[in-house]
């Protein structure tokens, strides 16, 4: 998801207003600086600012927040002021020190007059769009709220407009369900994050069959359908990594081959290549050797076809894993040589390594004679003592 160009706020008079005012003291300071800063404001008043009414006059003594729900209600805008209300309230539970401790370091939202101006201006721009049923106006407000709280710290408001988003994208009729599809494939990222794999996969599998064919293009000019290929291969990568660590290899082999299939799908050589050394990992695991040589074969001709060294050197590592696991030393030895060839001339020390305490484990274990054996040992001690 990529963030929007900021847009001109659109502020209400008593919010314009609002914003001259002079500093407030915090609300801990004793009483009588309280009452010397509301003389002081409206000495400020009297002297900056003629003919203004009891309502304008207001707006410099209440809150920020309090002028933005003021003006909500004013203009008409009674959904745009219960949704920012709740929102604010959820604010607060966030901040709740009993939850988070002192360590919890986000700052009020009274000290963030742009993100409350960004919610005045995006809510009621999306609250006339609903009236009038442009739905496609609605989603646009509501997706822009959600770039903007893009964020570490605002996660939640983002994940919130998510899901009004989705809600609103069922709706709309016109664009040919572009917009379903990517509100999808937010709804995939927000349970991915959230550690939902196979809510996520959900998403990630219709957004994938709504763009199927389809040449639309994100914000950033990508095409929708090979980012809902990588989003499913990813996520069904991380759902086979559980099934692997609790030897359901089958379930594992199984979804991975689906992956595969979506990959060649996506037209990307990279992204077939990947899928194939995972799959072919898988059939290691299960212990399908013959298997897992064929799927690893093929991503090694991926990778030199693409001429990727490093992938090529993670196949030959793969493959070199097959062939020890069926006993064949010497084949097993020729591989982690070129790994190790390959990652010494991609200055890649943690692969030499790697690769080198595979061989002084196979020269050890089979005491087998080679010049070099005793430099692969000399390697794998100093990386064991580390």
């Amino acid at each position: 998801m990529t963030t929007l160009p900021p847009l001109p706020m659109t502020r209400p008079k008593l919010t314009s207003l609002a914003r001259q005012k002079l500093p407030c003291s915090p609300t801990t300071a004793p009483r009588s600086q309280l009452i010397k800063e509301k003389n002081d404001i409206d000495h400020y008043l009297e002297e900056n600012f003629k003919g203004l009414s009891k309502e304008e006059v207001a707006a410099y003594r209440n809150s920020y927040k309090k002028n933005i729900y003021v003006d909500m209600l004013r203009d008409g805008y009674h959904k745009s002021f219960t949704e920012l209300f709740s929102l604010m309230e959820q604010w607060d539970a966030v901040r709740d020190p009993a939850r988070f401790g002192s360590l919890f370091l986000q700052r009020p939202l009274e000290e963030q007059r742009d993100k409350l101006d960004h919610f005045y201006h995006y809510l009621t721009r999306a609250e006339v769009a609903e009236r009038k049923e442009y739905f496609e106006d609605v989603y646009n407000n509501l997706y822009a709220l959600a770039c903007y709280f893009n964020n570490s710290e605002d996660r939640w408001v983002r994940n919130h407009f998510f899901e009004r988003c989705f809600k609103i994208a069922q709706l709309i009729k016109m664009d040919g369900g572009k917009k379903e599809a990517e509100a999808h494939g937010n709804m995939g990222l927000l349970f991915e994050e959230d550690g939902q794999l196979l809510e996520a996969a959900e998403h990630y599998e219709v957004f994938h069959q709504l763009t199927h064919g389809r040449m639309w293009k994100d914000e950033t000019g990508r095409f929708l359908n090979l980012l809902a290929c990588e989003s499913l291969l990813r996520t069904y990568r991380l759902l086979s990594d559980k099934m692997l660590e609790n030897k359901k290899y089958k379930q594992a082999i199984r979804i991975l081959i689906k992956a595969a299939e979506i990959a060649k799908e996506g037209n990307d050589r990279k992204m077939e290549g990947e899928a194939s050394y995972y799959l072919g990992l898988a059939h290691l695991a299960a212990g399908e050797y013959e298997t897992a040589l064929t799927v690893l074969n093929t991503y090694s001709k991926i990778s030199t076809e693409l001429d990727d060294d490093l992938s090529l050197g993670r196949a030959y590592e793969a493959i070199a894993k097959v062939l020890q696991s069926q006993g064949e030393m010497t084949e097993a030895i020729k591989y982690l040589k070129k790994v190790v060839k390959i990652a010494r001339n991609n200055f890649q020390n943690l692969d030499v390594v790697r690769a080198s305490t595979m061989l002084g484990d196979i020269y050890n274990e089979k005491s087998l004679e080679d010049p070099q054996w005793k430099i692969y040992l000399k390697i794998q001690s100093i990386w064991k003592k580390n």
